[in-house]
């Protein structure tokens, strides 16, 4: 038996006992080529199915969020300045940001602080209910939770384009909102306390044009603790 015999029937039997390869964990964080980095998965990509599959998540986050921690890392490589602040802070000061940079600040500044927020906003054992001061105050604000999901998966599915649907405190009170392309809320003076990333990368894979279909499922896997001591935090401040 040849060499070539062995590795196709090895291949053959692990076929015939159902062996499969399993879902790769998250991949370790890169070695930081600047001062920003691409922050790791807390769960592995499979965590979030049926909802958002493991594919999608590993080639959102690996692939995507590293393409703007790359992109931002050259666009401040020359601004010492701007190489000390955090993502939050550079979408906070965006209009000081050197003319010749800004627009790729704005860009891949706003895609790394967004999707660093998104990832720590879902959860495999999501789906439940906000808790404590933004239970009540989605109450306040809207009425009622179902109020509030239909109103912020309106502003998620009207997008045009690409964008995302935002819920943000914005001096004291709860809005909705949506804003186009990485654009941040920081920017406008609000502070952002969970989004819905209705980028085709965020979804297609698995629900293709069906973006309304996307939308429905993301409510499945929030992660209301992290949401709401997230709420909590920015009320204080």
């Amino acid at each position: 038996m040849t060499r070539r015999d062995v590795i196709s029937a090895c291949a053959a039997l692990g076929t015939a006992l159902g062996l499969r390869a399993q879902t790769p964990a998250p991949s370790p964080a890169p070695a930081p080529t600047g001062p920003f980095t691409l922050p790791p998965l807390d769960y592995p990509y499979d965590a979030l199915e049926p909802y958002i599959d493991a594919q999608t998540m590993q080639i959102h986050h690996d692939k995507h969020h590293k393409a703007y921690v790359d992109n931002l890392n050259k666009a401040v490589a020359a601004y010492p300045d701007l190489q000390k602040m955090t993502p939050d802070q550079l979408m906070a000061n965006l209009a000081n940001a050197p003319e010749a940079v800004r627009t790729a600040v704005r860009n891949q500044g706003g895609g790394h602080a967004n999707h660093s927020l998104f990832w720590t906003t879902l959860s495999k054992s999501g789906g439940s209910t906000p808790k404590g001061e933004l239970a009540a105050d989605i109450n306040k604000s809207f009425g009622s939770l179902a109020a509030f999901q239909d109103k912020l998966s309106a502003a998620a599915i009207g997008t045009f384009g690409s964008g995302w649907g935002w819920l943000v405190l914005d001096h004291g009170n709860l809005k909705v909102i949506s804003l186009p392309n990485q654009d941040s809320p920081i920017t406008g003076g609000a502070q952002p306390v969970m989004g819905i990333d209705v980028w085709e990368h965020a979804y297609y894979l698995k629900y293709q044009n069906r973006r309304p279909d996307y939308v429905k499922a993301i409510w499945n896997v929030w992660n209301w603790d992290a949401i709401s001591g997230r709420y909590a935090s920015l009320k204080k401040a």
